[in-house]
């Protein structure tokens, strides 16, 4: 078997999960971490529209109402369209896709940095949106084809970088858009050029790894039949409610947060971005630690505690001061983070060969989710005021309850399917499994 998988790659340049210790393995190495730094780049641009949310209310003169309508806006473009193009790629895989979806964010990140008006605004969101709808599916199936058998693993280091973009944020904005103005957003740029020119290189990697012979999952396979159609479309349902509550919830977070420590604790906008920071750091660290323990001990497990187990911590926030709101965000973070590489990876074992469809609903749900709740939400800060929008969300972890009712999936073992060429729509997945 090993013979066979080192002459598929030695004809295509592909890596080869079947040597762990050799060259190829390293290669799927690089391309997991190039594309983790992409991941990373793209969501600086995207967590850049967050982090200046303060500058846009006051030199637009914007309620809450129509801040939440530009995140709904940016997250909307994104979660409409990642399923099908998610769906697209499975049947049809594109490797240069990428760098057109990281070239739509160029496009809306310059119109945010000049936009004088709403509307702008509101295309810019739009832009960068439509970005993210094509780098999300696509960058979570390379994720797999480099993964070596490790899913887990490296969803999360996917995710990861995703996770520290959006940290980096608040950071960029405290220390370079606010004192330099809107203008300033342009210089970044800079970091969309960069992200394409990693892109093109990590779909020529792709595109060789495609016609590498697939590696299917007997097991699996044999596991999802058992369960049989109802069964998955139930699991499939429950981790759908159980990103709606933890996606809710991290959006009142992320768009509000720096609004509720000015209005609680009389903060500073500078100081709050550091607060937002130091939480959004914590869920970059906790999906770097549920990924692998998923892979150790089982998704269900990493789902049910991390979810459930945020629960005592948000129902705390709001009636703490500065510094145990410091303490509780980044335990919030941690715990509450560590159960997407889980969710991803789960549900695509559920359905096997539709790693893009299920990488774009579950991403795209995310930001739906997330913009839905974040323009109710703001409607509601505007008719009540945000401590009342924090002491409502603490309780949407308790959503966490339905994970019982996931079914236990074993750990597969591949075997490698001889003499049969790849069929693009249901095989590119399992290539490095």
């Amino acid at each position: 078997m090993a013979n066979e998988t080192d002459s598929a790659a030695s004809k295509t340049g592909a890596p080869n999960s079947a040597t762990p210790d050799g060259p190829a393995q390293k290669m799927a190495v690089t391309v997991l971490a190039a594309i983790s730094v992409c991941h990373m780049l793209n969501d600086v641009i995207q967590s850049l529209i967050l982090a200046i949310y303060p500058m846009l209310k006051t030199s637009l003169a914007l309620d809450f109402a129509q801040i939440g309508m530009i995140t709904f806006t940016f997250q909307a473009t994104a979660s409409v369209l990642q399923p099908l193009v998610g769906y697209l790629t499975d049947r049809y895989p594109t490797p240069y896709s990428l760098v057109v979806g990281m070239g739509s964010s160029l496009v809306g990140l310059i119109l945010i940095a000049f936009a004088t008006t709403y509307s702008v605004v509101l295309l810019a969101a739009a832009l960068i949106g439509m970005g993210s709808s094509v780098f999300h599916p696509e960058s979570s199936r390379v994720a797999r084809l480099a993964s070596g058998g490790r899913h887990g693993t490296a969803q999360a280091v996917f995710q990861v970088g995703g996770n520290f973009g959006t940290a980096l944020g608040p950071l960029l904005a405290a220390f370079i858009v606010l004192p330099f103005g809107q203008s300033s957003i342009a210089w970044f740029s800079v970091v969309a050029l960069l992200g394409m020119v990693l892109l093109a290189g990590v779909g020529g990697w792709y595109g060789k790894a495609l016609k590498l012979p697939p590696i299917l999952h007997a097991e699996e396979r044999e596991a999802i039949a058992a369960l049989g159609r109802r069964k998955v479309a139930k699991a499939i349902l429950i981790l759908v409610t159980l990103t709606f509550s933890k996606h809710f919830y991290l959006a009142s977070i992320a768009s509000f947060y720096i609004f509720y420590l000015v209005h609680t604790f009389e903060f500073s906008v500078q100081a709050a971005q550091l607060y937002l920071f130091l939480f959004l750091g914590a869920v970059a660290a906790g999906t770097v630690i549920g990924g692998p323990i998923g892979d150790r001990i089982g998704r269900r497990r990493v789902i049910w505690w991390s979810i459930l187990g945020v629960l005592p911590f948000t129902l705390a926030l709001p009636h703490v001061g500065p510094f145990a709101t410091a303490i509780l965000s980044v335990i919030i973070g941690l715990i509450l983070a560590s159960a997407h590489p889980a969710i991803i990876v789960y549900a695509q074992s559920l359905l096997p060969g539709r790693v893009g469809m299920v990488a774009g609903l579950f991403f795209g749900l995310a930001f739906g989710v997330a913009g839905i709740g974040a323009a109710l939400l703001g409607r509601l800060a505007d008719a009540t005021s945000i401590t009342f929008v924090y002491n409502v969300c603490a309780f949407l972890p308790a959503i966490g309850l339905l994970a019982v009712f996931l079914p236990e999936m074993s750990q597969p073992k591949a075997r490698q399917v001889k003499d049969k060429p790849p069929r693009r729509a249901e095989t590119t997945d399992d290539l490095t499994s």
